[in-house]
C-alpha cells in the first residue's frame, strides 16, 4: 500500500485534489488530507507517508519547514510542491533536495497526475535498485550463519530434506559449501566454561567465536559448515575441498589426520585468544547425509562417556554400521517432538499432524522391545497439548481426561489416534475462535463508524483506533463484509445524510458537517455522485 498526503490551507483545493486523484482508482493508493502544515505533521507522526503533495506558502508551518520534518522522519518519502507563487528562492531551495518535484497550480490536474504517476513508478523501481542489493549482500554472511544453523539443527533431529534432490535445492538456496550427494565426516566440539555463572548470551558468544575460528582453520583443506546445536555444542560437517576427491577414494585417512592436528591447533588458539578450554570428538567414519541424525546421537553418547575429564581432548572414534531402521527409535525422542509445540502455537495444523504421524508410525511399524519409549513419546505429545489447552483456557470446551492416561487406551495405535483427534479438535477450536474474534472486531468497527461519521475515518485513523496495520485492516474488512471499508463508510454517510435531510430541520451545510464534510461544496459533490441529485433536491423529493 502507498499512502499519499495532500496538504493545503485552502480546503477547496485539498478536497478537489483528493477527489480528482481518487477518481484515478490507483490500486493500493490511500489518499489522506491535511488542511494545514500542523495537521500534516500529525499525520507524519502517526503513520508512514510515501508521497506528500503540498503547498509551499502556508501559515504556521510552511512547505519548506514541512519538508525538513519529512526528511528527518521519513527520508524515503517523495514530495510534490504545488504553488501559485513564482518566487524563485523557495522554488530553487525545494528542487535542490532529493525526491522533491515542483509544479504550478496553474498547470492543472493533468500535470499533477503525470508527476504523481512518475513518482509512484520511482517508488516501485527503488525496491529493485543495486543499492538495496548491496545492503543485502553486506548482511549475507550473518544471515547465512543463522540460516545454516536452523537448517542443520533440523537435519540433526531427522526433520526434513531426506531426499537427495531436496538437499541439493536447499544447499543451493542457502549457499552451503558442501556436496549434497557425497558422504561427510563430522566433528563434535564442546566448550568448557570456567565460570559456572556465565550468562546465556556469554556462552553463545563464546561458542560462536570458537565456531568462526574453527571455520577458518578447517577451511585450509576442507569444505565445511559449522553450527551450534541446541545444547550449545559445536558440530562441523566436513568434506574434502577438492570436488573431485571423495572419501570412497581413500581420502578419509588424510582428512582424519588433518582434523586431528588442526583441532589441536584450534584448542591452543582458543586457550590463548579466547581463554576457553575445548574438547573435540572426530568421527573418522564417512557417513551419508541420511545417517546424520544417528551419527550425531552416537557422537554425543561417546563424548559423554569419554575417558578422563575430557578437558582439551581430541578423541577420534569410528562408528559401526548405521542404517535408517537402526536409528528410527533413537530419533523419536523429546528433541524431535519439540517442533510440535511451535506448530501448535502458530496454528499449522497439517504440519503438526504429519510430524505426529511420522513419529508414531516409526514406533508402531517396528515396535521396540520395551514400551517405555512409546510411553515417553505419548506423554511428551500429551504434555504439549495439555499445556496449550491450559494457556488458552480450553478445559471447558475440550476434555483432557484421557490425555494423561496412557493406560486408558486399548492399544498403542488407539493412543496415538486419540492424540491426533485431540490435536485436530484444538486446531478446529482455534479457527472458530479466530473467526469469532474477527467478526466481533469488524462489528465494533462498523459501530464506531456509525457513531463517528463526523470525524476523520481514514484507514490510518481507524487502524490506530483498533490497533491494526492499515493494510491488514483493509484486507480483513473486505474478507468479512465483501466490500471495501471506504465503500462502507461512504454508504454509512449517505444513509445518515438521507435521514437528516428527510427528518430534521437542519441546513444542508449542517448535514454535511454531521457526516464528515466541512466544505458544503464537497458535501454536495459527494451526495450528488452517490444519489444523482443534490442534497436540496433530495430533501424536496423526500418530503413530497
Amino acid at each position: 500500500m502507498r499512502r499519499l498526503l495532500i496538504v493545503d490551507d485552502e480546503a477547496i483545493i485539498t478536497d478537489g485534489v483528493a477527489e480528482i486523484l481518487g477518481k484515478l482508482a490507483i490500486p493500493g493508493l490511500e489518499i489522506c488530507k491535511a488542511y494545514s502544515g500542523a495537521e500534516a505533521v500529525e499525520w507524519l507522526n502517526d503513520t508512514r507517508i510515501d508521497i506528500v503533495v503540498s503547498d509551499i506558502r502556508m501559515p504556521e508551518i510552511n512547505g519548506l519547514e514541512l519538508l525538513d520534518i519529512i526528511r528527518r522522519d521519513w527520508p524515503r518519502c517523495r514530495v510534490i510542491f504545488m504553488t501559485g507563487y513564482h518566487d524563485f528562492d523557495p522554488v530553487y531551495q525545494a528542487i535542490q533536495v532529493w525526491g522533491v518535484r515542483y509544479i504550478l497550480k496553474t498547470e492543472g490536474y493533468s500535470k499533477l497526475i503525470g508527476v504523481l504517476e512518475e513518482t509512484l513508478r520511482e517508488l516501485d523501481e527503488e525496491l529493485q535498485t543495486d543499492k538495496l542489493l548491496q545492503q543485502a549482500m553486506q548482511q549475507r554472511n550473518t544471515l547465512e550463519t543463522l540460516a545454516h544453523g536452523d537448517y542443520f539443527r533440523h537435519l540433526m533431529l531427522g526433520i526434513g530434506s531426506g531426499m537427495p534432490e531436496n538437499r541439493e535445492e536447499d544447499f543451493r538456496k542457502l549457499n552451503v559449501p558442501l556436496r549434497p550427494n557425497q558422504p561427510i565426516m563430522v566433528v563434535l566440539g564442546s566448550v568448557m566454561y570456567s565460570d559456572s555463572g556465565s550468562s546465556y548470551v556469554g556462552r553463545q558468544e563464546s561458542a560462536l567465536a570458537v565456531k568462526l575460528l574453527g571455520d577458518a582453520y578447517l577451511r585450509d583443506r576442507t569444505s565445511c559448515v559449522g553450527v551450534i546445536d541446541r545444547f550449545g555444542d559445536l558440530l562441523w560437517m566436513v568434506q574434502p575441498a577438492d570436488e573431485q576427491t571423495s572419501f570412497e577414494g581413500g581420502a578419509s585417512g588424510g582428512v582424519t589426520r588433518f582434523l586431528e592436528g588442526t583441532l589441536e591447533l584450534l584448542q591452543e588458539a582458543c586457550t590463548k585468544s579466547l581463554g576457553l578450554e575445548t574438547s573435540f570428538t572426530v568421527c573418522s567414519t564417512p557417513i551419508a547425509w541420511e545417517m546424520l541424525p544417528g551419527a550425531y546421537d552416537r557422537l554425543r553418547q561417546l563424548q559423554h562417556h569419554r575417558v578422563g575429564d575430557g578437558t582439551s581432548m581430541v578423541m577420534t572414534v569410528q562408528l559401526g554400521p548405521l542404517d535408517k531402521s537402526s536409528q528410527s527409535h533413537d530419533r523419536l525422542s523429546i528433541e524431535k517432538l519439540e517442533p510440535l509445540a511451535g506448530l501448535l502455537e502458530t496454528g499449522r495444523g497439517e504440519e503438526f499432524i504429519q510430524l505426529l504421524r511420522e513419529s508414531s508410525d516409526a514406533l508402531l511399524v517396528n515396535p521396540p522391545p520395551e514400551t517405555s519409549q512409546v510411553i515417553e513419546v505419548y506423554y511428551s505429545v500429551g504434555l504439549i497439548l495439555l499445556s496449550y489447552m491450559n494457556r488458552r483456557q480450553l478445559g471447558e470446551q475440550l476434555s483432557a481426561a484421557e490425555l494423561m492416561s496412557f493406560e486408558a487406551h486399548a492399544s498403542w495405535q488407539d493412543a496415538f489416534d486419540y492424540l491426533s483427534r485431540t490435536a485436530e479438535q484444538l486446531f478446529a477450536l482455534r479457527r472458530t475462535g479466530e473467526n469469532s474474534r474477527a467478526e466481533g472486531v469488524i462489528q465494533e468497527i462498523c459501530e464506531y463508524i456509525e457513531a463517528h461519521l463526523a470525524d476523520d475515518l481514514s484507514m490510518v485513523r481507524l487502524a490506530a483506533q483498533f490497533h491494526f496495520n492499515p493494510v491488514y485492516l483493509s484486507r480483513l474488512f473486505k474478507q468479512r463484509r465483501g466490500q471495501n471499508l471506504s465503500d462502507y463508510i461512504e454508504e454509512a454517510r449517505i444513509r445518515r445524510a438521507k435521514s437528516l435531510l428527510a427528518e430534521e430541520e437542519l441546513r444542508v451545510q449542517e448535514v454535511g458537517v454531521r457526516v464528515g464534510y466541512e466544505s458544503p461544496h464537497s458535501f454536495t459533490r459527494f451526495f450528488k455522485k452517490a444519489m444523482g441529485m443534490t442534497p436540496q433536491e433530495y430533501r424536496e423529493y423526500a418530503r413530497d
